[in-house]
């Protein structure tokens, strides 16, 4: 319960503050234009309010439906369906009785604030907590591919140096140059100290997602033994120091596991044992040896494998570096989430989408500030993306409309826009149960 109530908290304050200043975003050019806003709602009043109180001609208001919030506008065919309002001849203080050009700003307001406040936030973490990368002096192990990744030529212990040309500062960058920013060339060093260049191929990405291999790297994390019981069976075996277990029972341990490491997948296979004999592979200077053990099942094997958890480094920037390092995590968060748009309109993709419990699931478990920013500065990107597609009812469908006017001279007919609104409004509704509806089959199954 403690868990729900601390993710909850969390997402509701960061909706809640995005939600009102994207209205903000609108409500404010939309006054400086003189056009009547007639409400400002946090949420939907459906039936009824939480809260409300007009001051002026505008009644500012809470309602209890958490699905996002909205302004209405003297004037316009929104959410409100106030065809009525719009029977009636345009009054000067209308949406529609304003230029073009207004109208513009007004519907562009919402989207461009979470664009500017994404940002803007990021800019601020850099500030005050930095950065946190990994290098490749983390990985002493270097980095484990998926099947694919390796197929293509790369080589468990493989070590990063750059990407076209372009050196990492987080090497786990890797990742989204590969599945999304389309990745030409990578050159890394091997584990002998060798170079090599990786040619990667188009679409390569697809490949990636299609296959289910993400991230395509992890850290390269061994089952290596540091330490042996004196008189356990492992000493008794003839396991040394230093070894690496690489198979089980005929189980091969898998290097790349994005969810259970090497030790945890030895560990496991040891738990469900029938036998009273271990059979193990290992790597000794080099060379592959497999080894018998006796052990009786519920028994201690008698190891215990190298601590390899990576640890990451901070990096700390100035107010004038904070803000260039700021700009471009929020340049390429704002890119790899566009690029990957394109995996929605595939099945996999589809079965991906969340809701409320996706987004919900982004924040910790613990309150952490640092947390709560970073991810309230990535939904607040995505909202400005979702928000700016060209579908009615969206403001993306506002502005294409918008648009038509400004280069036709000519306004939509008052139906079209009114057919427009219920058809984006039944396609929303829609994707909301879709993807919500995802949160709850994953819950289920799980």
């Amino acid at each position: 319960m403690e868990l729900f109530l601390v993710k909850g908290g969390q997402l509701i304050l960061s909706l809640s503050l995005l939600i009102v200043l994207h209205e903000l975003g609108h409500f404010i050019p939309a006054k400086l234009f003189k056009t009547r806003v007639e409400k400002f709602y946090l949420f939907f009043d459906v039936k009824f309010s939480l809260f409300k109180k007009k001051i002026g001609e505008t009644v500012y208001g809470i309602g209890w439906l958490p699905l996002g919030g909205y302004v209405k506008i003297s004037g316009m065919i929104d959410e409100s369906m106030d065809t009525e309002q719009m029977a009636q001849p345009a009054q000067p203080w209308e949406f529609r009785a304003k230029p073009t050009w207004q109208r513009l700003i007004i519907m562009l307001g919402g989207v461009t604030v979470n664009l500017v406040l994404g940002f803007l936030i990021y800019m601020m973490v850099m500030f005050v907590w930095g950065k946190t990368v990994i290098t490749n002096d983390a990985l002493e192990y270097g980095l484990a591919p998926t099947p694919k990744t390796e197929a293509l030529g790369f080589a468990l212990g493989d070590k990063v140096i750059s990407v076209d040309g372009k050196n990492l500062d987080d090497v786990m960058d890797i990742n989204s140059w590969l599945l999304l920013r389309g990745a030409q060339e990578v050159n890394v060093v091997r584990n002998d100290g060798t170079a090599a260049t990786i040619v990667i191929p188009e679409d390569f990405g697809k490949e990636l997602f299609a296959a289910g291999e993400m991230p395509p790297f992890i850290p390269n994390m061994p089952a290596i033994i540091k330490n042996i019981d004196t008189g356990s069976a492992a000493e008794a075996g003839g396991l040394l120091l230093n070894d690496q277990i690489i198979g089980v029972n005929g189980t091969a341990i898998n290097p790349w596991h994005p969810s259970t490491p090497p030790s945890a997948q030895v560990q496991h296979v040891l738990e469900q044992r029938q036998t009273d004999v271990v059979s193990f592979q290992i790597i000794r200077d080099e060379q592959t040896q497999a080894l018998e053990i006796p052990v009786t099942v519920g028994s201690a094997v008698g190891f215990y494998f190298e601590d390899t958890r990576v640890k990451a480094t901070a990096n700390k920037y100035s107010a004038s570096e904070s803000i260039k390092e700021g700009y471009s995590y929020g340049y390429w968060t704002l890119y790899d989430y566009v690029a990957g748009f394109k995996f929605i309109f595939t099945k996999k993709g589809a079965s991906q989408l969340g809701g409320f419990g996706t987004i919900g699931s982004l924040f910790p478990a613990k309150w952490d500030w640092r947390t709560f920013w970073e991810r309230t500065a990535f939904i607040s990107i995505i909202l400005a993306f979702m928000n700016v597609l060209p579908i009615p009812a969206l403001d993306g469908g506002h502005v294409v409309f918008l648009t038509y006017e400004m280069l036709t001279g000519r306004k939509p007919h008052q139906k079209v826009l009114e057919y427009a609104q219920m058809v984006g409004l039944i396609l929303l509704l829609g994707l909301f149960v879709f993807a919500n509806g995802n949160d709850i089959y994953r819950f289920l199954m799980s």
